[in-house]
């Protein structure tokens, strides 16, 4: 279950842009495309571009600080659950050997024992089942008010500074980016003055 949680790294972040189509000429466009050829250069001279590093806003928004805190506790929750289900599902195997072997059981007492044990331990995998499902389903739903928040923030964000394309930075998925075209703080500032805490 922890490494699940790990795992989900928010995969939306990375088509996290506002995008706008720039078509390029072609390297062996003929010199009768000069026309369209300025008129692209004179586009993309005016637009405006910026980035936001996705791992700052992991670690500074204190919507997901929240939401960490809160699944690492039902993570537990349900650790401690399937734990100790595992444990009452083993002792009564247990006893249930021992006996057998002094010949504690008549045959249809040892039948009906067994069966019993077989039925709690069929309950034990659909409860963690059914607790995983509950458990992704949630992270889920965090996930995508995650991105709806910093997509929608962004838009009004973007009213005033006109930019074409925000560029989701994770890792090294760009391979170089001037620092000057970095809006990380400003959206976190603003996304964190905009929380109002997780709603129960």
């Amino acid at each position: 279950m922890k490494k699940g949680f790990r795992n989900i790294a928010f995969c939306s972040f990375t088509a996290l842009a506002f995008t706008a189509c720039n078509n390029q000429p072609k390297l062996n466009d003929t010199a009768s495309d000069n026309t369209s050829t300025k008129t692209s250069s004179v586009t993309s001279s005016t637009q405006k571009f910026a980035y936001v590093e996705i791992d700052s806003i992991m670690s500074q928004y204190n919507y997901w600080k929240d939401v960490k805190k809160m699944i690492k506790a039902k993570e537990a929750n349900i650790q401690k659950t399937l734990a100790n289900k595992q444990k009452a599902l083993q002792a009564a195997a247990a006893n249930f050997q021992q006996n057998l072997q002094a010949n504690k059981y008549t045959q249809a007492q040892a039948q009906q024992i067994q069966a019993s044990i077989q039925k709690q331990a069929q309950d034990a995998e659909a409860l963690q089942q059914r607790l995983g499902a509950e458990y992704q389903s949630e992270v889920a739903k965090y996930n995508k008010a995650l991105s709806d928040s910093v997509h929608n923030y962004l838009r009004v964000f973007n009213k005033n500074r006109k930019y074409s394309i925000v560029f989701a930075k994770s890792g090294d998925n760009l391979l170089y980016v001037d620092p000057a075209y970095n809006i990380t703080n400003d959206i976190i500032k603003g996304l964190n003055q905009e929380y109002k805490g997780l709603s129960k």
